[in-house]
């Protein structure tokens, strides 16, 4: 694209959103903002991607109004970025050609709760813990638990998953249906409440993950589970991260159903031990969670603890009370934030790879190696009983070279994980951070992706700049 045609497209985005929010003030006064601040808050603001500010923030209460806004944008083209809390990590907040953001936390509302048919359908700004408050006298609870308290409009546009997904799966698994305002101001809604359909595309499934590339989340249907009967928590130190890994690959082999089972290297539990004040050996350790009755519960601990034994492990410390796994549980949470406190001040490049669960062991041990080669500090942790890692890179925003060193470790731990038929993002999603990856992974099908998104979207207003690059 010339320079010429570059600044008359500028030029008219700009008259637009003066348009749009022109329009808006008049209506939604009290509910729009172009304030610096506002909008810095509604930019990228966890990780190393910089911060790419939108031009206003709208908070909407209603779907019809997400609608009005929508049709507003488009017909003078303003790019659109929802926003549920701003939580996630690769950049998918950022506005990389300014437009609108559309900050959905102020429709909170949850629609309904079908106990019987262990289902719920709430509005995009509900929090997963605001949720599972609601649900707790119902005995049900919604299990997919990324850490963070997301939104679960974000968390079903990122297609997040989390500690519990070993066990009860991510968002992919737990979606029935949803409603979204599509790029022309439609509202659809891609399915029924049945727990199976055969009727047509799965469009809920190609929305779950299109990280508000083709829509606008307006309300979800979930799936619940049950609160097991018995609940047990614990920790298991290991020689190596090869023998936790090697622990993990046992128990899912085996059909131990194990809800949880996170591995934290001995630099994280350093940092655990630190920021949230446990007292843990200082070595790779698994935080395992055991759901079930009195009796399966126990049968589980002891066949992990057997497990680990052979592998040079243990002991396996559990515990069925409650504080005491909700101070566990709480640590793993808080990884992210006791890993960046390692080194006050850095950044953190976030990375996530998964891989088949056979392969885990090599491709863990291998990021370890290479992270040592680097001269680079990072903490390991990971959903491993998926096959999902994160390395939390630390980078001193000072050090270029150190960030180059970053960049460059990320790429060779995806290259690592594509060549063991694994994927450069478990969980985080593809957002800024990941496009250039995709090609590897997907080869032709990319192709259709496009295809999609310019069908859906064709003059690329929703959340621009995120899984395929403008110009694809």
């Amino acid at each position: 694209m010339s320079q010429a045609t570059e600044s008359v497209e500028d030029t008219t985005l700009s008259a637009g959103v003066d348009a749009v929010v022109s329009a808006l003030s008049v209506r939604y006064d009290n509910r729009l903002s172009t304030g610096e601040a506002i909008r810095a808050q509604h930019a990228n603001t966890l990780t190393w991607h910089p911060a790419k500010l939108p031009d206003a923030v709208f908070f909407a209460e209603t779907a019809e109004e997400i609608g009005e806004v929508v049709r507003l944008c488009a017909a003078h083209k303003v790019p659109i970025i929802a926003f549920g809390t701003g939580t996630s990590l690769e950049g998918h907040i950022n506005a990389p050609r300014g437009g609108l953001s559309i900050d959905v936390s102020k429709m909170n509302n949850i629609v309904e709760v079908n106990a019987e048919d262990l289902t719920c359908t709430v509005e995009p700004g509900v929090t997963r813990k605001q949720l599972n408050d609601y649900l707790r006298d119902t005995g049900l609870f919604f299990p997919i638990d990324p850490g963070a308290d997301a939104s679960l409009g974000g968390m079903a546009a990122t297609r997040a998953s989390g500690t519990n997904a070993v066990r009860y799966g991510t968002m992919r698994d737990n979606v029935l249906s949803l409603k979204a305002v599509m790029p022309d101001g439609r509202e659809i809604r891609t399915a029924r409440r049945a727990k199976k359909t055969s009727a047509g595309y799965d469009l809920t499934h190609l929305m779950v993950g299109s990280e508000g590339t083709l829509g606008v989340f307006t309300e979800l249907t979930l799936k619940l589970s049950g609160i097991p009967e018995s609940i047990a928590g614990g920790v298991c130190p290991f020689p190596t991260i090869e023998a936790a890994c090697n622990a993990t690959i046992l128990t899912i082999q085996m059909g131990i159903p194990v809800a949880r089972i996170e591995l934290v290297d001995e630099l994280q539990v350093e940092a655990c031990n630190s920021y949230s004040k446990l007292d843990l050996k200082v070595a790779p350790t698994l935080f395992l969670e055991f759901h079930g009755t009195d009796a399966s519960t126990a049968e589980q601990v002891a066949l992990f603890g057997d497990i680990a034994a052979e592998l040079g492990g243990g002991p396996l410390e559990a515990s069925a009370d409650p504080e005491a796994r909700s101070r566990l549980w709480q640590a793993r949470h808080d990884a992210y934030w006791s890993g960046r406190s390692l080194r006050p001040g850095w950044e953190a490049f976030a990375t996530d790879v998964c891989v088949p669960i056979s392969r885990l062991a090599e491709c863990v041990t291998a990021a370890k190696e290479d992270l040592e080669a680097s001269d680079l500090v990072g903490p390991i942790l990971g959903h491993v009983g998926d096959g999902n890692f994160h390395v939390t890179v630390l980078v001193d925003p000072d050090d270029p070279d150190m960030l180059s060193r970053a960049k460059a470790f990320s790429g060779r731990l995806i290259e690592r994980a594509l060549a063991m038929d694994g994927t450069c993002t478990g969980e985080h999603g593809v957002g800024e951070g990941k496009i250039i990856y995709l090609e590897s992974e997907h080869g032709p099908a990319l192709d259709v992706m496009r295809a999609v998104k310019r069908a859906i979207d064709p003059d690329g207003i929703m959340n621009p700049g995120k899984i395929v690059l403008d110009n694809d």
